[in-house]
Formats: C-alpha cells, sequence, structure tokens
C-alpha cells in the first residue's frame, strides 16, 4: 500500500495536479504550545504542571492555588497522578485523560511502548501529558539537586527522529525549565508512579 501512495503522489505531481512536492517530509517534531508558569511553592509542582498541560488546549486558566484546592494537594504534595487526571478532564470538559501506571522498576517493553504511544497520540491531538516522576540522584534531569526529587512535570513535545521528549518543568531547578529529555531516560523517571495521558 506504501509503494502505491508513493507512487500516486508522484503521478500527481509529475501531472501538476496539485501543488506540492512530489514526496512530502515526514514530521518528526511535534511540540505544543503552553503557558509556561514556575510552581509557587516547593510543593505545588502537581498543580504548577496541571496548569501548564492545561494551557495547551485554553487560555482560561486557573490559578496554582485553585488547582492545588481541586488535587488535595497538601504539604506533602499531590498523592497521585489519577487526581491529575480527574482535574484535567473535569476542568477541560473532556473524558480525553487516562491515569496510566508504571509499577514496574524498570518499565516492562509494553509498558514503554504504550508510554511512547500515548506521548505521540496525545501530542498530535493537541494534549499535554502530566508525569508523576520519581528522580534518583544518579538519574536527574538537568539542573536537579543531588538528592531524590518526587515531583510533577509535563511533557508537551516529542521527536520521533532520536526519540526525544520535551519537557516544562515547574521546578527550574538550576534554571531549566523547558529542555529536551531522551525518552529512554523517561521511561526510567515515571516508574513507580505513572502519568496522566
Amino acid at each position: 500500500m506504501r509503494r502505491f501512495r508513493l507512487g500516486f503522489v508522484t503521478l500527481v505531481a509529475t501531472l501538476g495536479l496539485v501543488g506540492l512536492p512530489a514526496v512530502a517530509q515526514a514530521t518528526t517534531e511535534a511540540v505544543l504550545n503552553i503557558q509556561y508558569q514556575v510552581q509557587q511553592t516547593g510543593y505545588w509542582c502537581g498543580p504548577a504542571a496541571t496548569r501548564i498541560a492545561m494551557s495547551a488546549r485554553t487560555g482560561n486558566l486557573p490559578s496554582q492555588g485553585t488547582l492545588a484546592s481541586q488535587l488535595g494537594t497538601t504539604t506533602n504534595g499531590t498523592d497521585w497522578v489519577g487526581q491529575v487526571t480527574g482535574v484535567l478532564n473535569s476542568d477541560l470538559g473532556t473524558s480525553w485523560y487516562e491515569t496510566k501506571e508504571m509499577p514496574n522498576d524498570p518499565p516492562t517493553q509494553a509498558q514503554r511502548d504504550l508510554l511512547w504511544r500515548d506521548i505521540t497520540l496525545d501530542i498530535n491531538n493537541g494534549y499535554a501529558i502530566v508525569a508523576n516522576i520519581v528522580a534518583p540522584a544518579n538519574n536527574h534531569p538537568p539542573g536537579y539537586p543531588n538528592y531524590t526529587i518526587y515531583h510533577y512535570f509535563t511533557i508537551i513535545g516529542y521527536d520521533s527522529s532520536d526519540m526525544t521528549v520535551k519537557i516544562a518543568d515547574p521546578a527550574s531547578f538550576g534554571g531549566n525549565q523547558i529542555y529536551w529529555l531522551s525518552f529512554n531516560q523517561l521511561a526510567t523517571l515515571i516508574p513507580p508512579k505513572g502519568y496522566s495521558a
């Protein structure tokens, strides 16, 4: 089927029926437009990451304080990524988001495959993903302090050419707010937690 489509596109372009090049380049990178905000307290990463994800869909955004109340966030943080899923669906008036658990550390190949599928599907449909991560000192995203960090951040894009994901990180550790991270590293950061996709 692929050869037939390529041949058809070449034939159409050759005949001048469309003004497109004969072979179109496949898009390998997709990044959502978001409104970034640093978390306003040391324990509001969940509300801030949720707000960043919402900003890919709407400009009518609640404050981090409002989201903290909706999420049940305390000084201990936001307990479970499922709370994020519920707030995203409720506030955006959708049923798109589902909670995906990744209890295996390291993750299984099936969990890794589902994570990549969810990233590409969600980003291609205009939905950012909120991930709950555990980053030990030997597996940190850029700028993290040298101890284990329990955290939420937002996945806002991907590049399939090098299997990387774009992160909007409300902690801004070391001034690193928006950065690329390898998919392999992301897949090792989420277990034993989960994500909203």
